[in-house]
């Protein structure tokens, strides 16, 4: 008899006959025939990961944060889970004779980190979140990773959330856009991708007791519409719950969340599993929790702690007849239903080198989209001829890019800028790190005949000097955050400031150059001519800022969340510290929604964003049948550059209606050259014109004359129109 042996896979050698089931049959069918010929310890064995984030690895293990050995006598492979958000994680678990470091994968294990998972939001582009996370997942295959705890989609309530920059804002349509691009192209590559955290997890502060208390009606026109909308374009293999609580519920413990709405309403067929260490009890598997993550490897069992909540507790609860063994076949039916959706059985990973510079050419296109041009009073930027020197003060520019803390921490290839630092009291995965990719040396190297001087902004007086004595100065102010802990303010730390007061004091030719997670205070906006946005700009993120700065990339990034004048704009203007959080204050409203319901003028609107260029809209063509509308209109690049930009669509909500006055219901990324034009389609999902109805269970669309806008921000509309919309009701 033939044998096929998947060396990669730790795989024992087995029969051609289990390695080449039909490929005619479909992942649910292929799924089906394994349960029937799995013990019962077969399918105890699939609905629990180990925790491998640790020096000393269990049989098969390659140091990813969760592990499931394979099963060899059946060709299941293993699953190896890591952390990807935005790149291949690689654990710190302890520190050399340096207070340096070191990795569980070593060196080999270290990746091309992208622009923040915000930043990729702000390139309004599905294409280059589907780069993304190819790039990123082809070097998880690479190392031998098969599964990505990526798709990070909490909307931004609380801009504080130290995981802001690990999704993708506060508006639902492009939050689903964009994550669904990122998903899509991880799983192109044969890897599985998770979305997360479901639901509500949207602050670190006592993330693990905390509950997010919000009525059904707001949750499912805000937080849930973004997991829907992503996952039914996406098709993410699990589901990952969260930490806290949704209405005093935990939610891997949230029979509502996960058995009615995500399993029920929206018939979800992947697994759900828990954040590491988010299980609460066996009573989980029947609130929905599919496979539970990250149990700790422990002396005297090689493959986990018997005791934990689908260990031995699991074991007893189906003799006992509380778990059903239906239910144990439905939990072990989705998890392989997707190992076979993925390619896991057909496409197992193979380890080999990685290639650093076109992966890293992929995350500085992502970069050169992501840049938000906040300010160019005078047109200062694109910086040109006459500028003969350049002062750079400050974040370290003169060596890297500043990146965020945390699971979704990138320890780049060739290593941190500097030598990477840890605040105070903080765990060993949260660490500052600086990504090596200089701006100032990639100026220098696009400005050839300019003298560019660097200081490191310690010292104000000393920089505003430097600054005096030049044509332009451009401070680098950096806003370091971290899974794990929420920022106080919105201000930069620091007395960066301060700095920058100094510096514009000192030179009318100021720019500032933010490296952040999130938004920020500006208190020194008008006395500066410049401000460029650039997230936590990953690889090539130096040369894709001073692409911008030059002029050789035209900036397109747009605002994928409001940047308030202060923290009294909030909803909640003080950081809670309570074990509840009121999101009823805003319910749907979230972002530019609660803005427009105040009337309050934030600093930067939701989809701002300047060009080098000059685009105009016209022709603007609403129809609709029924509850479908379609919206058309020519978009015309009227400047002197190529360029690129991003019409935004919105909608006017009914009186009565108890909506905030406009939501988002469609844009498109184009590029044109001067003078070109071309036509924009949106076909608006009904979703968006709706409300929930929660005693109807199901959306709800008005019958009525919905106004459609079309324009350039939240705030900024050129094109007026109207949609007559039919009355309709549609299925949750």
């Amino acid at each position: 008899m033939q044998t096929i042996c998947l060396t990669a896979l730790s795989l024992a050698c087995m029969s051609s006959a289990i390695a080449q089931q039909s490929a005619s049959l479909t992942p649910d069918q292929r799924a089906d025939q394994l349960v029937k010929r799995m013990s019962l310890d077969d399918k105890h064995h699939m609905v629990q990961s180990y925790n491998t984030m640790i020096e000393k690895q269990p049989p098969g293990g390659i140091g990813t944060a969760g592990y499931v050995p394979a099963l060899p006598s059946l060709g299941i492979p293993a699953l190896q889970e890591n952390d990807a958000g935005i790149g291949v994680q690689n654990y710190p678990t302890t520190k050399d004779q340096n207070g340096q470091p070191r990795h569980v994968r070593g060196e080999a294990g270290n990746a091309t980190p992208l622009p923040s998972t915000l930043g990729i939001a702000a390139t309004w582009n599905p294409k280059i979140a589907f780069a993304g996370g190819s790039m990123i997942a082809g070097e998880a295959h690479s190392q031998g990773i098969n599964m990505l705890l990526a798709g990070g989609i909490n909307l931004t309530r609380e801009p504080r959330d130290g995981r802001t920059f690990e999704y993708l804002g506060e508006d639902p349509l492009l939050a689903s856009r964009i994550d669904a691009g990122e998903i899509s192209g991880i799983q192109s590559r044969h890897v599985l991708s998770t979305i997360k955290h479901y639901a509500l997890n949207d602050q670190e502060t006592n993330r693990l007791t905390v509950s997010s208390n919000i009525d059904e009606r707001a949750m499912r026109e805000s937080d849930l519409l973004a997991f829907e909308l992503a996952i039914e374009s996406g098709h993410p293999a699990s589901v990952m719950c969260g930490y806290n609580k949704v209405n005093n519920v935990w939610d891997c413990s949230n029979g509502h969340l996960l058995n009615d709405v995500l399993k029920g309403d929206w018939k979800y067929p992947g697994w759900v599993m828990t954040d590491w260490g988010g299980d609460h009890s066996v009573n989980d598997a029947l609130a929905g929790v599919d496979q539970v993550s990250g149990i700790d490897v422990v002396s005297g069992d090689s493959l986990g702690n018997s005791t934990e909540t689908f260990g031995k507790s699991l074991l007893d609860a189906l003799a006992k007849g509380t778990v059903t063994v239906s239910r144990l076949d439905d939990m072990v039916h989705r998890i392989l239903r997707e190992m076979y959706a993925g390619g896991l059985f057909d496409d197992p990973p193979v380890v080999k080198p990685l290639n650093a510079a076109a992966d890293a050419l992929v995350s500085q296109r992502a970069e050169e989209q992501a840049i938000v041009l906040l300010k160019n009073d005078q047109s200062l930027l694109p910086l040109n001829h006459s500028v003969k020197s350049i002062a750079i003060i400050g974040g370290h520019a003169d060596v890297g890019v500043l990146s965020g803390g945390g699971s979704a921490q990138v320890w780049p290839i060739g290593g941190p800028a500097i030598p990477a630092s840890q605040p105070p009291g903080l765990a060993t995965w949260q660490w500052m790190v600086y990504d090596p990719t200089s701006p100032m040396k990639s100026l220098q190297k696009l400005l050839p005949g300019v003298t560019v001087r660097y200081d490191d902004g310690s010292d104000p007086a000393r920089a505003a000097a430097l600054a005096k004595s030049s044509d332009v100065a451009i401070v680098f102010a950096t806003q370091w955050t971290c899974e794990g802990i929420d920022v106080p303010n919105l201000s930069l730390p620091s007395g960066q400031d301060a700095l920058i007061d100094a510096v514009s004091a000192a030179n009318t030719h100021a720019v500032v150059v933010l490296e952040n997670g999130g938004p920020v205070k500006m208190p020194w906006l008008s006395k500066v001519n410049a401000v460029v946005e650039t997230w936590f700009p990953g690889a090539g993120g130096g040369e894709a800022i001073a692409e911008v700065l030059t002029g050789k990339v035209n900036p397109s990034g747009r605002l994928p969340v409001t940047f308030p004048q202060d923290e009294q704009q909030l909803p909640r203007p003080q950081l809670t510290n309570a074990q509840d959080v009121d999101y009823n204050i805003e319910g749907a409203a979230v972002g530019y929604k609660w803005y427009d319901e105040k009337n309050l003028q934030p600093l930067f609107p939701f989809g701002f964003g300047l060009s080098y260029s000059k685009f105009g809209y016209s022709d603007l063509h609403v129809s609709s049948q029924g509850d479908r509308v379609t919206v058309s209109f020519k978009v015309t690049n009227t400047g002197q550059r190529a360029g690129m930009d991003t019409p935004q669509v919105y909608v006017g909500m009914p009186a009565g209606s108890g909506e905030a006055p406009r939501r988002l219901i469609g844009f498109e990324k184009v590029s044109l050259q001067p003078g070109q034009s071309t036509t924009v389609t949106v076909t608006v999902d009904p979703r968006l014109l709706a409300t929930f109805d929660v005693p109807g269970h199901q959306w709800q669309v008005a019958a009525g004359s919905y106004p459609i806008q079309v324009g350039h921000s939240s705030r900024d509309f050129v094109l007026n129109g109207q949609a007559n919309v039919a009355a309709a009701h549609i299925a949750p």
